[in-house]
């Protein structure tokens, strides 16, 4: 029987974060990712996720049935954790409630700060010296769910919206697995609704990381 922790990963775009998931070494060693699941019919992440043999299925959300089939599917798949990696679309809370394992989302921002959309320019409309990104739990309040861990660095003068997205995905990457190593290895589990760490803690540290 494989001790192997099973993910599936929820993703609306290219699959950036799942690339990094499929080619971190020791991740390849301490998970199985399940399936990956789009609401994007040519979603490049499901094309990532085909070509390492791994499922990669479309459901519509244009449909009614939308939800129960992924919750469906994940039963189906036993899975020990969702990871939402920037999947565009907000689930209900009946979703979030009958998901068979905790949901955690990947967001390109320090939350609280900047919950939602077009966070990069945002942060460079406001003139903030430090962004970043969190991985948080999901909760039927968009973005508000308890924060796990977060990476920050600094705005430099000349970047834009563009550049700083560029910047924070590489952040997003290193996030991303540092979270899923811990749970992967049973440091950072799920219990009675919240999210700890060996000891007792509440969050992984912030990490940072100095400007490229």
């Amino acid at each position: 029987m494989s001790d192997l922790k099973k993910i599936a990963v929820m993703v609306s775009g290219s699959g950036s974060n799942l690339q990094a998931i499929m080619d971190h070494p020791l991740l390849q060693k301490k998970l199985e990712i399940c399936g990956v699941i789009s609401n994007q019919p040519e979603a490049l992440a499901l094309g990532r996720a085909r070509n390492s043999g791994i499922p990669g299925i479309y459901f519509s959300s244009k449909k009614v049935e939308y939800e129960p089939l992924i919750l469906e599917q994940l039963g189906e798949w036993q899975v020990d954790l969702v990871v939402l990696a920037g999947f565009m679309r907000v689930l209900s809370q009946d979703f979030i409630e009958r998901c068979p394992a905790p949901i955690i989302n990947l967001h390109p921002s320090l939350l609280p700060a900047y919950k939602g959309l077009n966070t990069h320019g945002r942060v460079i409309a406001s003139g903030d010296r430090l962004h970043g990104c969190s991985v948080h739990a999901v909760t039927p309040v968009l973005d508000d769910g308890q924060l796990i861990s977060q990476s920050l660095l600094e705005v430099s003068k000349g970047d834009t919206a563009q550049t700083l997205q560029t910047r924070v995905q590489s952040l997003e990457h290193r996030l991303l697995c540092d979270v899923l190593i811990q749970f992967a290895q049973d440091r950072l589990s799920f219990t009675q609704d919240r999210w700890e760490l060996d000891g007792g803690h509440t969050s992984l540290p912030t990490r940072f990381y100095a400007p490229a």
